[in-house]
Order: structure tokens, then sequence, then C-alpha cells
């Protein structure tokens, strides 16, 4: 099944046509998707884009929780670990 440049293999679309998919399932899922995007890709802006695509329909579906885990993972500064955020 042949998606669109937002998803490209349809695995989000196909998340939200499960019946009774669960969340953990749904991470699964947004990971590979998340590996199929181009590399080029701004991912953020896709993820936006799926959220105003399925959000509206579907606002309490496992998928949309974790795009919008997803969006807001992206959005929170990371931590350096290791030596270098250590106080020297």
């Amino acid at each position: 099944m042949k998606g669109d440049a937002i998803d490209p293999k349809a695995l989000i679309r196909e998340a939200y046509a499960i019946d009774g998919i669960t969340l953990s399932e749904c991470r699964s899922i947004f990971l590979d998707w998340a590996l199929s995007v181009p590399l080029d890709s701004d991912t953020k802006d896709l993820i936006v884009k799926l959220l105003e695509r399925y959000q509206p329909d579907a606002p309490d579906h496992p998928m949309t929780v974790t795009l919008a885990e997803g969006l807001e993972t992206m959005s929170k500064p990371r931590r350096r670990g290791g030596w270098r955020s250590r106080e020297r």
C-alpha cells in the first residue's frame, strides 16, 4: 500500500484503521514511520500535518496521543550526557 509525502508507507493511516490498537503498538508504528521519512524532511512539520489530518476525527485515538507526544518530545531541548554535562 502506497502512502504520500507525509506518510510514505501509509503506516499512520493503517494505525488509525486498526480497531483496538494500543498505545504501545502505536509507538512502535510511529518509530517505523519516523525511520521511513526521508532524511531531508522536517519531521516536526510532518507530525503537525499528520495531527491536522487525523486529530479532528480521532482526538482520543492512541496514535493521536503518540503523535502529540512525538511533537512535544521534539520541542523540548535535550541535555547532553557524559563528560560534557559535568561541571568542571
